[in-house]
């Protein structure tokens, strides 16, 4: 799993950012996203920060990137809303 937290004190670029971020995960938080754990998927993120978003930064803005191993995956607690995102769901018809 991929975290990416950001802030963009521009709102234009923090909207982008976070719809370039759907195309690869889902949102937990408000500029907060769970991102699928693949060695191409954090290769286009990192891409995309680099080539685009990198040169727009004014000293207010920043995005951070956590890479959790699957050991850790485990230790992570989830309540509220959270919590049902891991459930399976079983549909009956």
């Amino acid at each position: 799993m991929i975290i990416v937290a950001y802030d963009f004190s521009n709102d234009r670029t923090r909207a982008k950012f976070s719809r370039f971020l759907d195309k690869y995960g889902r949102k937990v938080q408000y500029s907060i996203y769970e991102v699928r754990d693949s060695s191409r998927v954090l290769q286009n993120i990192l891409n995309e920060v680099e080539l685009v978003y990198r040169k727009k930064f004014t000293g207010a803005d920043s995005i951070l990137i956590f890479q959790v191993c699957a050991g850790d995956r485990g230790k992570i607690k989830r309540y509220g809303y959270a919590k049902n995102e891991e459930a399976e769901v079983v549909i009956f018809s």
